[in-house]
């Protein structure tokens, strides 16, 4: 429930803070918001893919893709009941290709 709040008042965050060039964890974590339910097994994959192609084309550079891979995986370990198989095929699933691995695994700091 602290997790659900949380990701909430994020939420409410990016949505009202001014616009920011640096790509934040405020914004994935907006994004993971919609994601949840298919990446719990709990409903369809719905808006989510809108939100995996919103998040890719957001991150422009190295250093935005590099926050977009620790805030994911920070979100993964932080949110229980996350299906990282579904997580990791997210992309493929949604059509796209991402620049890294959706992984615990995944070395961040390598990502280009």
């Amino acid at each position: 429930m602290a997790g659900k709040i949380a990701c909430f008042l994020v939420l409410c965050m990016v949505v009202v803070a001014p616009h920011v060039e640096a790509f934040t964890c405020g914004q994935v974590q907006a994004g993971v918001v919609k994601c949840l339910p298919y990446l719990q097994n709990r409903g369809p994959v719905g808006q989510c893919c809108d939100v995996v192609k919103g998040l890719l084309n957001s991150a422009k550079t190295t250093q935005d893709r590099r926050t977009a891979c620790s805030c994911l995986k920070a979100d993964a370990i932080a949110i229980k009941g996350i299906d990282m198989r579904k997580a990791a095929a997210l992309p493929g699933t949604c059509g796209v290709t991402s620049p890294f691995k959706i992984s615990l695994s995944t070395d961040c700091s390598k990502v280009q």
